[in-house]
C-alpha cells in the first residue's frame, strides 16, 4: 500500500504463535525476515488491520490476544490493546508508527503471499539466529517475548 503521509503512517505486526513457534515471512522487496504486518488504511481500525494483514499474508485467521476494555457507548468501540507500541524510520524522511499485537490462529490453511514474500515459517525460539539473512535485534526480541509470552 502506498504511504497515507508524507512523513509517518500507522502500521500493524503480527507476531502469530502456535506451539512454542512464531510465524515470519522472509519479505521480498526487503530482503528482511519480519512478522505479519503493514499499513493500517484509511477506511479500518487497527485490529481490522491486524487480522486483514494476517489473513492475506498467511492465510490464516488469527486471534489477537490483549485485552478489550468491557467500557464502551454510542459512538465508542473498545480496541484490544497493542502489546507495544514503536517508531521506526523506513528512510530519511519516511516514518512507521507500529502498533505490535500478538495473535494464535484460529483457523484458515498456510499460504505464503508470493507477490510479497519469499518465504513463510514458523520458527521456534532456538532457530532465530539461524535465519539468513539475520533478522533485526528489535524483531528477535519481539519474537522472543511473544514465544515466552504465549507458549
Amino acid at each position: 500500500m502506498p504511504h497515507i503521509h508524507e512523513k509517518i503512517d500507522f502500521t500493524v505486526a503480527i507476531f502469530v504463535v502456535q506451539n512454542a513457534k512464531v510465524l515470519l515471512i522472509h519479505h521480498r522487496q526487503l530482503n528482511k525476515w519480519l512478522p505479519l504486518g503493514g499499513h493500517i488504511e484509511l477506511d479500518e481500525d487497527p485490529e481490522a488491520a491486524a487480522l486483514r494483514e494476517a489473513r492475506e499474508e498467511s492465510g490464516l485467521e488469527v486471534e489477537l490476544i490483549g485485552e478489550r476494555p468491557s467500557v464502551t457507548e454510542p459512538g465508542t468501540r473498545a480496541l484490544i490493546a497493542p502489546r507495544f507500541l514503536d517508531i521506526h524510520r523506513i528512510n530519511p524522511t519516511h516514518e512507521h508508527i507500529g502498533l505490535i499485537y500478538w495473535a494464535r490462529p484460529i483457523g484458515g490453511s498456510l499460504a505464503r503471499a508470493e507477490a510479497e514474500h519469499h518465504d513463510l515459517r514458523w520458527c521456534a525460539k532456538e532457530e532465530l539466529d539461524q535465519l539468513k539473512p539475520k533478522m533485526s535485534t528489535a524483531v528477535r526480541w519481539y519474537c522472543c517475548k511473544a514465544i515466552e509470552e504465549i507458549a
